[in-house]
């Protein structure tokens, strides 16, 4: 065994941090150099044959490299395209839709929020006050329940039947009038299906109402909701249903027209 090989075996095992580093540095390697083997990568890093082997073999696992033809040589694998697509996807969709959210909120003087499925819960990435709005109360980056909002029914209305059975074992009560009867919300699913919007009256939080509608992408796959949300004294149910519902629903469909999307009255 070489000095340099009892120095680097008595330094403690490295860090989770530095090991993201490095599998970052790989995949710029990669960017760089198009197919590149192990033992290049090693010596860029400054490490161990056997530490960069690891650190590739766990970004094939997630097929974010994969092996070229050339056996030892790696190259970007097509997860980053998925990845990539994503991030595409979601700069899209607020460019698309901020527009849209603000003619909304002038329309309507309500609060406007852009809402996208993450996981088991649904994540606001856009928010437009309108000018009657009484609260400065910013959702944008906050995770809500599913169940308990108006655009967590949306998002999960549209899943596939495994999935949404999947997020009715544990339904938690947020105020009296959160829905947490497996049949009653399924029986909701299938009327925003229908409607195409969801509502909820004070379910996630008291004196709270809001009404949310599905933006498509191209694919016809729901991507998003877009809601308005304000006060119960000022969007009751017959204001909800006869005034916000037309008007979300238009501006849904508008975003999603602008994604791309083609609805079968076009």
């Amino acid at each position: 065994m070489s000095n340099n090989d009892k120095g680097r075996s008595s330094v403690p095992v490295e860090s989770p941090v530095q090991s993201v580093d490095r599998a970052v540095s790989i995949l710029e390697l990669l960017a760089r150099q198009g197919e590149t083997g192990v033992t290049e990568i090693a010596a860029e890093l400054g490490v161990h044959k056997s530490t960069a082997f690891r650190l590739t073999a766990a970004l094939e696992l997630r097929g974010l490299v994969e092996q070229a033809g050339e056996r030892g040589k790696y190259r970007l694998g097509m997860g980053l395209v998925r990845l990539a697509g994503a991030a595409t996807m979601r700069m899209d969709l607020s460019l698309q839709s901020r527009p849209v959210c603000e003619r909304l909120a002038a329309e309507v003087a309500e609060t406007i929020n852009m809402a996208i499925l993450d996981d088991d819960e649904a994540v606001n990435i856009d928010q437009v006050m309108g000018p009657s709005a009484i609260t400065s109360h910013n959702w944008v980056g906050q995770r809500t329940p599913l169940h308990a909002t108006s655009s967590g029914k949306v998002l999960l209305a549209y899943l596939p039947e495994a999935a949404i059975d999947a997020r009715m074992a544990v339904l938690k009560r947020y105020t009296a009038n959160t829905v947490v009867d497996p049949d009653l919300l399924r029986a909701q699913l299938f009327t925003a299906r229908q409607e195409g919007y969801a509502y909820t009256i004070e379910e996630l939080e008291e004196g709270l109402n809001a009404i949310a509608a599905p933006v498509f992408a191209q694919t016809g796959q729901v991507i998003a909701a877009v809601s308005v949300s304000g006060p119960s004294f000022r969007l009751g149910a017959p204001r909800l249903l006869e005034e916000l519902a037309p008007a979300v629903v238009r501006a849904a469909a508008e975003i999603s027209a602008r994604l791309g999307f083609l609805s079968v009255d076009q």
